[in-house]
């Protein structure tokens, strides 16, 4: 007789094991990350607005609250935003954590720093 060759139903299971706890945190993390990307984006459009370059932090603040809404921002608040000028130009950045539970007491915890200056 021929020796049999493949995969073992137990090592299947803990593929199969693997797979999901993956796909559960991919799950977990996509949302957080296209958040990100569209506070960028905001940040970014904000930036090539010219009517904000000698706005005021409370004009600055509500331009970021109805961008913001349009595409339904809610891990950063127009409050939580740092405005500043660096030689005359608008700077406008904001640090937030966003933490997602998995099962139990274990959870994945994100630190997102998004502005309107290219970090290198």
């Amino acid at each position: 007789m021929k020796k049999q060759q493949g995969a073992t139903l137990i090592g299947m299971l803990f593929v199969g094991i693997l797979v999901v706890f993956a796909a559960i945190v991919v799950m977990k993390l996509v949302p957080a990350y296209i958040e990100f990307y569209s506070i960028q984006k905001v940040l970014s459009a904000m930036d090539k607005d010219p009517t904000l370059k000698d706005a005021k932090n409370a004009e600055v603040r509500d331009s970021y609250a109805r961008r913001a809404g349009i595409d339904n921002i809610t891990a950063v608040k127009p409050e939580d935003l740092d405005i500043s000028r660096d030689s005359g130009k608008l700077v406008v950045a904001a640090k937030y954590r966003v933490e997602k539970p998995l099962f139990g007491n274990v959870g994945l915890y994100i630190d997102f720093n998004a502005s309107t200056v290219p970090t290198p």
